[in-house]
């Protein structure tokens, strides 16, 4: 049985979009959360599994990664 999470985030200034498919290609989740290190992390958290997270590079990119990257398996930019 695979547990594998992958996560797209669509950073904004005062909003993050999130979108989490299983390790089949399947949507099973979607939200927005405030950018906020401690939404964010309860966020990430709250999901079990084997997470990889990917997001892309702008003005918040660099506290991102630093936050999130103990938190996954695998993290891109």
């Amino acid at each position: 049985m695979n547990h594998a999470k992958y996560i797209g985030m669509d950073v904004h200034q005062a909003t993050i979009s999130v979108a989490v498919i299983d390790g089949t290609g399947k949507l099973i989740m979607e939200c927005i959360l405030e950018t906020r290190a401690v939404t964010i992390l309860e966020f990430i958290q709250g999901l079990h599994g084997s997470l990889s997270l990917t997001f892309e590079e702008g003005t918040s990119a660099a506290w991102l990664h630093d936050l999130l990257k103990p938190h996954v398996r695998e993290l891109q930019l």
